[in-house]
């Protein structure tokens, strides 16, 4: 039972030592437990006449002590740059311990063997780049008891693993153990090799998104994602990882993020303002059918190219005067470029226009028109009418009989009565004014009735501008 207490509190040394190093960065922790062998013989000794260094060093049957059960437990982490340490515990019963001169073994009677060592080790799994094969060179200390007997030991290792799975591996290691003092026969232990073989169980790995790729390769190691792109998503399986892709959930090209250009104008979606019709990156990707700078959604004349002032659409003349709609006082009527497409009132029509005027009558000594006038008056509307922008003068004359005072306001009230006429019947009022010149203007002599006749009239004159 002491001997038991005694592998037990070193094995609970080694599953409790914090600082054990083992295996690599991905699982830095490793637990390896199988059987040991203990073989005094082959160490250059001369306490039983041992043999010369490494002599009958795989001659187990004569010099291997071997406990047929689980006999050894170790516990390392790594550290870095391929360098472990590791902490071990193996407990051992030795009934082979050399031979005589003569070669008689020589046995002795089951002695208790237990042993605690530490062994920093290198591996050379990274240089021969082996997935498999992982073989290791290490050196450490430790201590070693016969029975009641301990002694200090100067370790040197030889190992080998071969690696079924990331986290499984069958390990065989020689370690060759130096004590430090010098024993007499009766004091064991003696400097001796040990033998291991058993299986190392990995571990310790974090995968935060458990997505197999470990934290520390993982770009993102949050969210799950994809060996190819080292830990990241790649939601719309386009090839580029989530946090580069614009569109993380639509599929698209690397030219553009990650979007689509459904109607390969060459313009992604997102910016694409008509994203299922091809059309031009100077207008977002919208068509412009004219060529006039305008999108045809915006364009009320798609097909006819035309300023943007007139919202895509050309200017029209539609009285084929050679002035623009847009310039054209006078639009409906063909006019001249002079006159900003209306059209001018000639010597003709203003000859015209006073000799309906001449024919408009009154009651005598009064303003009021007579009904016989009003043919005369609808001619001389139908003129107005065709000068929409043209303003006129109607004027009101008398002879010199009577008072000038009189003459004056009957002018004045007959030229205003005629206005007053053409407004009521169509003509824009602010194109016309009114004056009377009562007996001022006279165009023949008063001395006649012929010529009195000649002056009491209503003339209808272009305003000049």
């Amino acid at each position: 039972m002491k001997h038991l207490s005694r592998f037990l509190a070193v094995s609970l040394l080694v599953l409790g030592l914090s600082t054990a190093n083992a295996q690599d960065e991905n699982n830095p922790w490793a637990v390896s437990i199988g059987i040991n062998a203990v073989d005094i013989f082959p160490t250059g000794g001369d306490l039983i006449n041992q043999g010369e260094i490494f002599d009958e060093f795989f001659n187990a049957n004569d010099h291997w002590n071997i406990l047929p059960s689980v006999s050894q437990l170790s516990v390392g982490r790594y550290i870095g740059d391929g360098f472990s340490f590791t902490v071990s515990g193996s407990v051992n019963k030795i009934e082979n311990a050399g031979e005589l001169p003569d070669g008689t073994q020589v046995n002795v009677d089951d002695l208790s063997y237990y042993a605690a060592d530490g062994l920093i080790s290198y591996s050379f799994k990274n240089i021969l780049k082996s997935g498999k094969l992982d073989p290791s060179l290490g050196i450490g200390g430790g201590y070693t008891w016969l029975d009641e007997v301990g002694a200090g030991t100067l370790n040197g290792a030889l190992g080998l693993k071969y690696w079924f799975t990331e986290n499984l591996a069958l390990n065989v290691q020689t370690t060759y153990k130096h004590v430090f003092e010098d024993y007499e026969v009766s004091n064991y232990p003696p400097t001796h090799f040990q033998h291991s073989a058993g299986l190392t169980f990995a571990f310790g790995g974090k995968d935060t998104d458990g997505d197999g790729i470990y934290d520390k390769d993982d770009e993102c190691p949050d969210v799950p994602g994809l060996k190819e792109f080292n830990g990241c998503p790649d939601t719309d399986g386009d090839g580029i990882t989530d946090a580069k892709d614009d569109c993380p959930d639509t599929a698209g090209l690397a030219e553009f993020n990650g979007c689509p250009d459904t109607d390969g104008d060459g313009v992604a979606d997102p910016k694409d303002e008509c994203p299922t019709v091809a059309g031009l990156p100077a207008l977002n990707g919208c068509p412009d059918a004219d060529g006039d700078g305008i999108t045809d959604a915006k364009d009320e004349c798609p097909n006819e190219a035309g300023p943007a002032e007139n919202n895509g659409c050309p200017y029209q003349d539609k009285d084929g005067d050679g002035v623009l709609d847009k310039d054209d006082n006078c639009p409906d009527v063909a006019g001249t470029v002079a006159n900003n497409g209306c059209p001018e009132v000639t010597e003709e029509v203003q000859k015209t226009l006073n000799e309906y005027a001449a024919q408009v009558l009154f009651d005598s000594g009064k303003s009021s028109i007579k009904e016989a006038s009003n043919k005369v008056l609808q001619d001389i509307i139908a003129i107005l009418k065709e000068y929409p922008t043209a303003k006129f003068t109607v004027e009101g004359h008398t002879d010199s009989a009577g008072s000038n005072k009189l003459n004056q306001r009957l002018s004045d009230s007959r030229a205003n009565a005629v206005k007053n006429y053409l407004t009521e019947n169509g003509v824009d009022q602010f194109r016309l004014s009114a004056v009377g010149y009562g007996e001022d203007r006279p165009i023949a002599t008063n001395k006649t009735r012929a010529g009195r006749a000649k002056n009491r009239r209503v003339e209808i004159n272009l305003v000049k501008e």
